[in-house]
């Protein structure tokens, strides 16, 4: 199969699947986090090294009080649930985004599981909360300019330099993007990183999303013909 070192992942649909069940969408959410652990796991026997996933955007402040408050609380949940499981199969945590903004509990949840993870050597399993690309593109391009000016940085500026500023700085590219949840939209999510990416729309939710349909995408994707704006030889 073709190599796919970097996957990212748009997990939709945890509110609409829970609602379709009678369920509060909390519920869904609930779900969608341990899912996390189930793809997390497959990705890593399926020999992707990079997973990101989108859990928590610039834009999901619009919603209720109620609703963003329990997902402000899931990390906590879920660290503790997994977090040994993970360090000892050596994943490395990554959490991506302005997390100066989360509640203070928060924050810390998500920045001791990068400190305990930081020497580890496998999966790559990145966390974007309170992420939006765009807000990501701006405040690279301030970081770059403040270095300019102080005297760090130099006008001769190439996308290999200016990927240094981006949150994903080290990271590969995104060899596939898949969103679930039938949704077939971008939604401000690795707008720079993505930029060759193959995309994968399904129809599963975030909870229904199983390892199976992980490696449906897969296989979809190696038979994909990546050019990267070249001409196929005949």
């Amino acid at each position: 199969m073709k190599e796919c070192r970097h996957v990212a992942i748009i997990m939709d649909g945890n509110g609409r699947w829970a609602q379709a069940q009678g369920l509060p969408r909390t519920a869904g959410h609930l779900a969608g986090s341990d899912n996390v652990r189930t793809i997390a796991i497959a990705a890593s026997e399926m020999g992707i090294q990079y997973l990101t996933l989108y859990a928590f955007s610039t834009e999901n402040w619009k919603r209720s009080k109620d609703e963003v408050g329990y997902i402000m609380k899931l990390p906590a949940y879920f660290f503790k649930k997994y977090m040994q499981e993970f360090l000892d199969r050596g994943y490395r945590m990554n959490i991506l985004g302005e997390l100066d903004a989360l509640p203070p509990a928060t924050e810390k949840v998500l920045k001791d599981a990068m400190e305990e993870s930081k020497k580890n050597t496998g999966l790559n399993l990145n966390i974007c909360m309170n992420y939006g690309s765009q807000r990501e593109i701006l405040l690279a391009a301030k970081h770059y300019a403040a270095d300019v000016l102080a005297g760090k940085a130099d006008l001769n500026l190439d996308e290999a330099g200016f990927e240094k500023y981006l949150m994903t700085a080290g990271f590969p590219p995104v060899d596939l993007l898949i969103r679930t949840s039938g949704e077939e939209r971008i939604s401000n999510y690795l707008l720079w990183q993505i930029a060759y990416a193959e995309l994968e729309f399904v129809p599963e939710s975030w909870p229904e999303f199983t390892p199976d349909v992980l490696k449906r995408c897969l296989e979809e994707y190696s038979h994909r013909d990546r050019r990267f704006g070249g001409v196929k030889n005949v």
